[in-house]
């Protein structure tokens, strides 16, 4: 067996085998120096600080170069939630969304709370085949958070584009360890305080596709612009906003300081690495962890490719692995590892060791 020893040196040491990135990713050291810096500034300066935007901007820039899409179609947020009901408020009266059984609450739901829409469901497996004429919009996870299943993204897209209907992708369970494509996508949502190894408060959205001139018929209304989407936020503080920024930028909220504060380091650590060497790593992991768990016995749900490895019938493990410094989690009855770059073959074996004792 090859051994894999973790990545990302000197930048994480956790206190326990921390198999958990799939719920929230560490934070790397330097990301933590940079909120710790911040914080001391805004005991003096308030928490403007010096420079309120220079952290946000040079954050969303790393996101756009980490993830190939233009910076200037990239949008700041708080909540894959709140984006996933600006994507609905820019849906028609009438339209039909269709969306995977069982996928993320907060990218689906405010989707159904939206008035006079009609939320389609059907098996994620069959999602490309059920796209038909009057499908307005197409709203899937890339990675299931559940089970660890990758969908099937170019037969969703294509079967959209065959019918006219825009694709919501979210990719907060896979940006950071599978290489995706979010230009791909009219619109992409990620949450970045998981595998992008962000605090929480830090949300990036993409605008995708082909859209024509921003501003024109291709763009949704900034429905919840701010001050902070003004192409001069020095002058957008009060009124109505006359001049919205020139880019995707008239879509950011106003965002959480030190969320993004730490967001361009933990970015950047990433890039250094490079997303295809933290997904061979981490797929190493988990390919050896099935194996041992069908080696004793277990049969893990099928997620081929997937850095999520959750197993039915050792959601009663959970509590025993905790007290043993191995965290995991528990969803739908089944128990789910996810392996990240700061995981190693030893943190896979001592969490195999304890579950087949």
């Amino acid at each position: 067996m090859q051994r894999h020893l973790a990545l990302g040196e000197g930048e994480f040491a956790p206190g326990t085998v921390y198999l958990n990135s799939a719920s929230s990713g560490l934070l790397p050291a330097r990301s933590a120096a940079a909120i710790r810096a911040a914080l001391t500034e805004s005991a003096s300066h308030g928490t403007m600080g010096r420079d309120y935007f220079g952290p946000a901007a040079r954050a969303r820039a790393a996101f756009a170069r980490l993830m190939g899409v233009p910076e200037e179609r990239v949008a700041l947020g708080s909540s894959v939630a709140v984006q996933s009901a600006f994507v609905a408020a820019s849906l028609p009266e009438g339209a039909e969304v269709l969306v995977a059984e069982g996928d993320f609450s907060s990218l689906v739901n405010p989707l159904a709370a939206r008035a006079g829409c009609t939320v389609r469901r059907v098996p994620r497996e069959a999602l490309a085949d059920a796209v038909r004429p009057g499908t307005a919009l197409v709203a899937v996870s890339a990675v299931h958070a559940l089970d660890g299943r990758i969908a099937d993204l170019a037969a969703v897209r294509e079967a959209a584009r065959a019918h006219g209907a825009r694709t919501y992708l979210d990719a907060t369970q896979a940006a950071g360890w599978l290489p995706l494509s979010l230009a791909d996508f009219d619109y992409a949502v990620c949450g970045a305080f998981k595998w992008l190894l962000c605090p929480r408060g830090t949300t990036f959205m993409v605008f995708g596709g082909e859209r024509g001139e921003l501003g024109g018929p291709g763009w949704p209304v900034p429905v919840h612009a701010g001050w902070a989407a003004g192409e001069d936020p020095g002058e957008s503080n009060y009124g109505v906003i006359d001049r919205p920024a020139t880019t995707a930028r008239r879509y950011d909220e106003p965002h959480a300081h030190y969320s993004y504060v730490a967001a361009e380091h933990s970015l950047g650590l990433l890039a250094e690495i490079g997303v295809p060497t933290v997904h061979a790593h981490n797929l190493a992991l988990a390919e050896q962890y099935r194996a041992g768990l069908r080696a004793a016995g277990y049969v893990p749900e099928d997620a081929p490719g997937s850095a999520i490895v959750s197993t039915p019938g050792l959601a009663d493990a959970e509590p025993r692995l905790a007290r043993a410094g191995v965290r995991v989690s528990v969803r739908g009855g089944l128990l789910r590892a996810a392996f990240h770059l700061y995981n190693s073959t030893d943190d896979v074996t001592r969490a195999l060791e304890l579950l087949t004792a």
